[in-house]
């Protein structure tokens, strides 16, 4: 059976590898022999539409999962069809030094996760049958501290896919002043970890333009979709710029807040002064950029803005918008 089965993803792959053109499940299923024996007229498994759609999904992910990039296109008429075309999945020559071997052994560990650690130590199998110095030990101790990057949320896994695979997905998403999520379209970038929390890259449909999302606040199933995407990936996606400028890392400015004492830790850590008041309250400077009110609404009656004055409407705005639901 094993035998069978790697045959079978064999001819597949020079399947999508030798068409100019998508091929659709059907002519796929005509085209292998291996499908074409198992659902001949005949067997039990004749004419079942499903029993084949399952072992060509699961085909399709081993072949993947394996490194081939199969892309998804759909035509004019809403045929999917299939192909991994030969300039995305040719390779230069791969010559590692001790020290890149060292790093990429690092970056192996880093991931802890069931289906990415047996990623990285595939990767790293690849790696060493293409070259890798037989004196280095990927997973050498390189130090006490041992990295980790943890990864809790369900929607991790089928957008990290996603990117890889360059598919649309759909999904419900709360934002910060939202009391209901709603539905967004997104044609994800990219992924990446800043100070703990992990966030999505995207092109949102929905709005026509950049977005990004923190993974935390998708609620639900993440939903592909059919199609290919509609604009083009950028060169460079800079997820931790985005949401660092959100955050206030990169202003240029100040804003004057009330902080409740012993409240809003993230914020006095962030304040380049402090004075305290009477009646259980602070006065606190922090830095202004965009998306600051949407930040200082996640802290309730615990912070009262002072000064811009366009910084307060907002926030009093945004309040608004929670309490109406």
């Amino acid at each position: 059976m094993a035998i069978a089965k790697a045959e079978r993803l064999m001819n597949l792959a020079l399947c999508l590898l030798g068409t100019r053109r998508p091929l659709s499940k059907r002519e796929l299923r005509d085209s292998i022999e291996a499908y074409v024996e198992t659902f001949r007229p005949g067997t039990g498994a004749a004419g079942s539409d499903d029993s084949f759609n399952r072992m060509f999904e699961r085909d399709k992910d081993d072949l993947r999962e394996l490194g081939l990039v199969i892309e998804t296109v759909e035509s004019l008429d809403g045929e999917i069809g299939y192909l991994a075309r030969r300039d995305s999945n040719r390779l230069p020559p791969i010559t590692l030094d001790a020290e890149e071997a060292a790093a990429l052994g690092l970056a192996a560990k880093v991931w802890q996760q069931a289906r990415l650690a047996g990623a990285a130590s595939g990767a790293l199998q690849k790696l060493r049958a293409a070259g890798l110095p037989e004196d280095v030990d990927p997973y050498e101790a390189h130090g006490a501290l041992e990295p980790r990057i943890p990864v809790h949320e369900a929607a991790f896994e089928p957008l990290m896919l996603a990117c890889r695979d360059r598919r649309p997905v759909m999904f419900d998403y709360r934002k910060a002043t939202a009391a209901h999520p709603e539905p967004r379209h997104v044609e994800p970038w990219a992924l990446e970890c800043w100070r703990g929390h992990w966030y999505l890259a995207g092109f949102d449909r929905d709005r026509g333009a950049e977005r990004v999302f923190r993974l935390s606040r998708i609620t639900g199933r993440v939903r592909s979709r059919g199609g290919s995407f509609t604009v083009p990936v950028p060169d460079v996606v800079t997820v931790r710029e985005t949401v660092s400028s959100w955050a206030g890392e990169t202003a240029d400015r100040s804003a004057v807040i009330r902080l409740r004492r012993d409240a809003g830790y993230p914020l006095r850590a962030k304040a380049t002064s402090v004075r305290e008041l009477e009646d259980g309250w602070d006065e606190l400077e922090i830095p202004y950029g965009h998306g600051l009110d949407a930040w200082l609404v996640e802290f309730g009656p615990d912070v009262v803005v002072l000064d811009p004055a366009e910084l307060r409407a907002d926030v009093v705005d945004r309040l608004r918008a929670v309490a109406k639901g």
